[in-house]
């Protein structure tokens, strides 16, 4: 299963697109700051991540304050076929 779901501030947002067929499309960045448990020491875990927000969810997004934190569902996948890096698409926030 490859779900995500995770707390995170918007700190960065592309304006809304469209793709050649009319999909609402908008890219961002996402900040996550948390303590975790590691091995039974509490660990500062923080990191930005790239975003993809598209279709109907994208208009609600688009609006979202910058700096507002959300808790975001969404999934991992490639950003484009050969590459390696991953994007996190939000599927709800």
């Amino acid at each position: 299963m490859n779900q995500l779901q995770i707390f995170a501030n918007i700190i960065e947002r592309d304006i809304l697109r469209y793709t050649p067929a009319g999909v609402p499309v908008v890219s961002a960045k996402l900040m996550h700051s948390s303590k975790q448990m590691e091995a039974g020491i509490e660990r500062l875990v923080e990191f930005e991540m790239t975003a993809l927000v598209v279709g109907e969810i994208s208009g609600r997004f688009n609006h979202a304050e910058l700096g507002s934190a959300h808790q975001f569902t969404g999934f991992l996948a490639r950003k484009s076929r050969n590459s390696k890096s991953l994007v996190f698409h939000i599927i709800d926030f």
